[in-house]
């Protein structure tokens, strides 16, 4: 790595943590209801003393200080991290101000966005995997919806899973470490340094977050961290060809099968909208299960994260191991469907 590179660097993570850190003092000195996360009774809700929602604003920050140095000294700019990341921050900053959209209007302010987004953009994916789904992205309006809807998974699916301390940003860390050797070995240089700086963020969070949290991520976190994966997941796909595009299905599983499982969940066994929350996703059932055995409510919420993410690690080594073997990473990602259904079942049966 660059000298300069190594100087910047070290310069991010200083002023990543003393955002962190100065930022969260002011809102902790003001007592400031602003941003705070004090609701208890939400479905969603596992903390039980008053946290604020300032993980997103950092995070943001803090990358806008890494694309400015990539673009200024670096000569490296990808416009679709700037204009979709500020999107989908700004959209899940309102929920944070606590400034109410019915699910609905937000869900079609996402889809009217990411349109505008990909055309303006020409963001698309270009293969699949599957030969009949390839010649299906040849049509225009087909290959819209598509992206739009790998959009719309991830982004839900990260803000689906952000309830527990380092769940969400470890999770992300994960892929984003996947990401970054895979680019840094192909000499992708431009998104390697991209991935290294958010990397870098996502550890200066995870310090303020995990295991006793300060702070949350956020709607703003989760709609950033499921946009940056959602945006660095095809850029990385695209620039590397020769890799399986269901190597990058395996690394998304948990993010995109959540939101999947839970969208038919709600409509056939709960009889109930697919856009209302509910207590009954995977990572719920696991913490009633964790909490039923050590009765320690904020021991069993840091636990999930780290029983689930290391379950996501040990099951997607092998996929990155055999990356380039289409076959292989084609089945083995549906036997990962399996394994998840199959312990959503066991832990279900063991609550009850």
């Amino acid at each position: 790595m660059e000298l300069s590179n190594i100087i910047f660097s070290l310069l991010l993570l200083f002023f990543s943590y003393f955002l962190n850190k100065y930022i969260l003092l002011f809102f902790y000195r003001s007592k400031s209801n602003l941003l705070a996360d004090n609701d208890y009774q939400k479905p969603q809700a596992f903390h039980e003393i008053s946290t604020y929602r300032l993980g997103g604003v950092a995070i943001f920050f803090s990358l806008s200080m890494a694309f400015l140095y990539l673009y200024f000294l670096k000569n490296v700019y990808f416009p679709e991290y700037t204009s979709f990341c500020t999107f989908f921050f700004i959209l899940g900053l309102l929920d944070d101000f606590k400034i109410k959209i019915a699910p609905k209007f937000r869900l079609l302010a996402m889809i009217s966005m990411l349109v505008f987004l990909v055309i303006s953009n020409e963001f698309y994916i270009e293969k699949t995997g599957l030969t009949f789904l390839n010649h299906l992205l040849t049509i225009d309006i087909f290959s819209l919806i598509f992206v739009i809807l790998c959009f719309l998974f991830i982004i839900n699916g990260s803000n689906l899973i952000d309830g527990f301390n380092g769940l969400l940003g470890i999770h992300a860390l994960i892929i984003f470490v996947a990401l970054f050797i895979i680019n840094l070995i192909n000499d992708n240089n431009g998104l390697a340094y991209i991935l290294f700086f958010i990397i870098l963020s996502v550890l200066v969070f995870l310090k303020f977050n995990f295991p006793k949290a300060k702070m949350f991520l956020g709607d703003s976190g989760a709609y950033l961290f499921g946009t940056l994966i959602a945006i660095s997941i095809i850029k990385t796909s695209i620039l590397n060809p020769e890799i399986s595009p269901f190597f990058f299905c395996i690394l998304l599983i948990y993010l995109f099968f959540e939101v999947f499982f839970s969208f038919f969940r709600k409509i056939f066994i709960a009889k109930q909208s697919p856009l209302l929350p509910d207590s009954k996703h995977m990572h719920m059932i696991f913490f009633k299960f964790l909490f039923k055995k050590n009765r320690s409510k904020s021991n069993s919420n840091y636990q999930v994260s780290i029983y689930i993410n290391i379950m996501f690690l040990l099951l997607v080594t092998p996929a990155f191991i055999f990356m380039h073997n289409g076959l292989f990473c084609r089945y083995y990602f549906f036997i990962l469907l399996l394994v998840y259904i199959y312990f959503y079942e066991v832990l279900r049966k063991r609550i009850q």
